[in-house]
C-alpha cells in the first residue's frame, strides 16, 4: 500500500529491498503514489489504483490496472475492494498537478480482512464499511491537518468495529505530529478494539 520510501524521512529500508507481487495506491499525492511506478517497472509488480492513476503509471512504463470505488479486483485467492475516502487526489509528483481521479481506501480479503482507509476525513459511510466487510484489522490515519485526527479516527474505529486498529499517517513531518497514545486512550473509551501502535520498520503477524 502506498510505497513512499525514497525521500521519506522515517522509511527504514531502501526501495531495492521491496519486491511485492501487488501494489495498491490510494491516491496520487507524492507521499502515496511514491515509488509505486519504480517498483512496478523494476520488480514486475502489478499496481492497482483508480483509473486516472493507473493510466498515469501505464504511460510511464509500469503495469497498472484501474478499478473504481465500489469495485473489486481478484488476484488468485485475494479479493481487494476499493472504498470511498474523503480527501484531495491530484497527482502532485510533477510541477503541474494532474487529475488523479478520486481518493480511495481498500479492503483486502486474504483469510483475514484488512481495511486500509487511505488519507481520509471521518465520514458516516465508515459504518457501512464496517457492516458490509467486517474488517478484522483497520489502518486509520490520525495525523490531523491533512486527514482526520485522533478523536475522529477513534470514532471511526467505534463505527467499523475491527478486532485490531493500527494508527497511521502521523509523525512523518512536524505538521502531522501526533501522540498515538491519545488515539489509544480515546478508542478504549469507545469500544473494545485492540490498538496496536507500530514503529517504522516493525512487522506484526496477525
Amino acid at each position: 500500500m502506498d510505497p513512499y520510501i525514497e525521500g521519506n524521512p522515517v522509511a527504514p529500508w531502501p526501495v531495492s529491498d521491496l519486491a511485492p507481487d501487488l501494489i495498491a495506491v490510494t491516491h496520487g499525492h507524492y507521499d502515496h503514489l511514491g515509488d509505486a511506478g519504480a517498483i512496478a517497472k523494476n520488480r514486475g509488480s502489478l499496481v492497482i489504483a483508480i483509473p486516472e492513476v493507473a493510466r498515469y503509471l501505464n504511460e510511464r512504463g509500469a503495469q497498472a490496472e484501474g478499478m473504481d470505488i465500489g469495485g473489486s479486483f481478484r488476484v488468485r485467492d485475494v479479493v481487494i475492494r476499493m472504498t470511498q475516502a474523503v480527501h484531495s487526489a491530484g497527482i502532485t509528483r510533477e510541477d503541474t498537478v494532474l487529475c488523479g481521479g478520486c481518493p480511495a481506501g481498500f479492503v483486502v480479503d486474504d483469510k483475514i480482512r484488512v481495511y486500509h482507509a487511505g488519507d481520509t476525513a471521518l465520514f458516516s459511510d465508515m459504518r457501512l464499511i464496517g457492516d458490509l466487510y467486517r474488517p478484522d484489522v483497520a489502518l486509520l490515519p490520525i495525523g490531523d491537518r491533512y486527514t482526520m485526527g485522533p478523536r475522529e479516527a477513534a470514532i471511526a474505529t467505534s463505527w467499523i468495529r475491527p478486532q485490531v486498529v493500527i494508527p497511521m499517517h502521523y509523525n512523518t513531518w512536524p505538521t502531522i505530529k501526533q501522540d498515538p497514545s491519545e488515539f489509544r486512550y480515546i478508542v478504549e473509551t469507545l469500544c473494545d478494539t485492540e490498538v496496536i501502535i507500530m514503529d517504522a520498520g516493525e512487522t506484526i503477524e496477525l
